[in-house]
């Protein structure tokens, strides 16, 4: 039996647009079209030209795409004017896509009280609109706004307005949960209605994530018989979101209800670039990508207890519900005080270090990790100085350097303003036996007490020039003046990988002082430096 095609509607450049705090700039967005069509989606939607300055900008300079089609997105005409005289529509069939994606009201509520006209209007714009559209021979696609509201108020205007539409010639109808308040079940039970008195091959979905059910609900419509599906990288949009392609895609290309009956633009072998893809979007916002997000996260293959970490090594499958590499990610082992002589063994393999089951130091480094995450560290999320912990434990690696002394002042140059606070950091470090004295000025305390640190190592220096510090993160542990402060710093060099140390201390300057240390200490013996002399 032949499969039949899904295809996959990005709305990034557009929905994405509504999230707060986002606003692509003309660069973004070409940037992420590029990576869309490299991908292979179906659809891409550009924006709404005409409407504001960086979309009309983006769709006159638009890259040329290889897989995908652009699309402009916009509304139906008003009414009371004909098509051909509606300045917004003319724009858009103007705009140099492929397809036209025109919202239009199919809540009966929203066309009294919005629109202010009658139904029949209502449905003779839809139909006049799409008239439009084809007859300059751009597809022409059909977004039901409110859709599954109008539904359970009126269906039988919310049906006519799509049978308008496809008499009208539309290509796609497009049904919208806009509030994103209609859960699966619903969906599955309208979107069934909707397909046994309109072809399938002609529906379309689009679902809000304001219950966390949009990926769920596009899913259920699929089911139902919907054969587009729209969405987001990363779950991007207005309120709560739209539904993440970054986790509808590999559920659709590798679960066998889907992989089985259905078939994608996107092959399986485009889909190890899935992590790539959601990190571009990250990189481009400037914001942390989300650890827990399905199939790409850091920790969506991560494991921790010691009883799941012994059946993943033998069957990875127990715990695992696909191949971490399919998607671009990697399986990872967490070490913590949950952790047992499996997890200890995945780890310390997975850096080159081989021992066996039974050595006794292995015990001695499970103890050290209890008892140090009692004092209030965390290897979860600082491999690094696990991985000296470790060494120095099984191997006895001998430190490259120790400080002796450090002392920090704070200067403030005047009583305007803040910003005239002046820190700086005197350090005495030890290197082969020669004491080192250096100074360093910063914008803080600890970033003056890097600078000093890194100012004269002696032999060591030309192994850190390339080493960047990129993020810095606080963990008060308990209330109180006498509170416990985590530091945990990430660091990265020119391989571009990057690595995580912590360090923990009554006083936040100490704790930051541990983790710039190991994190040096991790990049000297990455490097493979010379050994001190003794």
């Amino acid at each position: 039996m032949a499969k039949e095609k899904l295809y996959l509607f990005d709305t990034t450049l557009r929905d994405g647009q509504q999230t707060q705090g986002v606003d692509f700039s003309v660069e973004d967005k070409i940037s992420i079209a590029k990576a869309l069509d490299s991908f292979g989606l179906d659809y891409i939607e550009g924006g709404w030209p005409g409407a504001n300055p960086t979309d009309t900008n983006f769709f006159e300079s638009r890259p040329k795409f290889k897989n995908s089609k652009f699309t402009a997105f916009g509304m139906t005409k008003r009414s009371g004017r004909s098509a051909d005289n509606d300045p917004q529509l003319r724009a858009l069939i103007d705009s140099g896509a492929e397809s036209i994606c025109l919202v239009a009201k199919t809540w009966d509520y929203h066309v009294d009280v919005a629109l202010g006209i009658t139904l029949d209007e209502n449905i003779l714009s839809i139909k006049e609109s799409v008239n439009a559209v084809k007859k300059n021979q751009l597809e022409s696609l059909i977004d039901c706004e409110h859709f599954f509201d109008g539904f359970k108020s009126n269906p039988d205007f919310s049906l006519s307005c799509i049978e308008s539409a496809l008499k009208a010639g539309a290509d796609w109808v497009v049904l919208c949960d806009t509030n994103g308040g209609t859960l699966p079940g619903e969906i599955f039970e309208i979107v069934s209605e909707v397909s046994k008195k309109f072809s399938g091959k002609n529906i379309g979905i689009h679902c809000h994530n304001d219950t966390e059910n949009a990926v769920a609900n596009s899913l259920a419509a699929i089911d139902a018989g919907a054969r587009q599906v729209q969405g987001t990288l990363n779950g991007l949009g207005e309120r709560c979101g739209n539904a993440n392609l970054i986790s509808l895609i590999p559920t659709l290309l590798l679960k066998d209800r889907y992989a089985r009956d259905y078939e994608l633009s996107i092959s399986k072998k485009d889909l190890r670039n899935l992590k790539n893809i959601s990190i571009l979007l990250d990189g481009i916002l400037n914001r942390q990508p989300n650890k827990h997000q399905p199939y790409v996260g850091d920790n969506a293959f991560a494991h921790k207890g010691g009883l799941h970490v012994s059946a993943v090594m033998k069957d990875p499958s127990t715990y695992e519900h696909e191949n971490p590499e399919d998607v671009g990610n990697i399986r990872k082992i967490l070490v913590s005080n949950q952790a047992g002589k499996s997890n200890l063994l995945s780890r310390l393999s997975s850096v080159g270090i081989e021992i066996k089951n039974n050595d006794q130091r292995l015990s001695e480094l499970l103890e050290a990790v209890k008892e140090k995450e009692f004092r209030g560290y965390s290897y979860d999320g600082a491999g690094a100085s696990f991985e000296l912990l470790a060494k120095n434990i099984l191997n006895k690696v001998p430190h490259f350097f120790t400080v002796d002394d450090y002392e920090i002042s704070i200067k403030k140059q005047s009583s305007d303003i803040a910003s005239d606070l002046t820190s700086e950091a005197f350090i005495k470090v030890n290197v082969e036996g020669r004491q080192i004295q250096s100074s360093g000025k910063g914008n803080g305390p600890v970033n003056a007490l890097d600078k000093a640190l890194r100012k004269d190592l002696g032999i060591y220096d030309s192994h850190l020039k390339d080493l960047v510090l990129v993020d810095y993160k606080v963990r008060i542990l308990n209330g109180g003046t006498e509170a416990i402060t985590r530091v945990v710093i990430e660091s990265i060099d020119k391989d571009g990988k990057s690595w995580f140390t912590v360090g923990v201390s009554p006083n936040i300057v100490e704790a930051s002082l541990m983790a710039l240390m190991d994190s040096i200490q991790y990049k000297l013996i990455k490097d493979n430096a010379p050994l001190p002399k003794s």
